[in-house]
């Protein structure tokens, strides 16, 4: 049986904490910053968990991270 391949776009943008939730970067964040608030900007500056619906699919992409 072969190995089991990672899906290098998805090793890029998810990484899975300890815990086994799946962190991702805030989107919104890459241009026209300035028509957004200084608080919008801060806010997503945040990292944010992927839900528990998408959780399984995403581990499935990247399983060996």
């Amino acid at each position: 049986m072969g190995k089991i391949k990672t899906h290098s776009a998805s090793a890029k943008r998810f990484s899975v904490t300890k815990s086994g939730l799946v962190k991702i970067n805030s989107s919104f964040r890459r241009h026209k910053l300035g028509k957004k608030t200084a608080k919008r900007k801060r806010q997503l500056r945040r990292n944010n968990y992927l839900s528990e619906s998408f959780a399984p699919t995403i581990k499935t992409l990247i399983p060996n991270k």
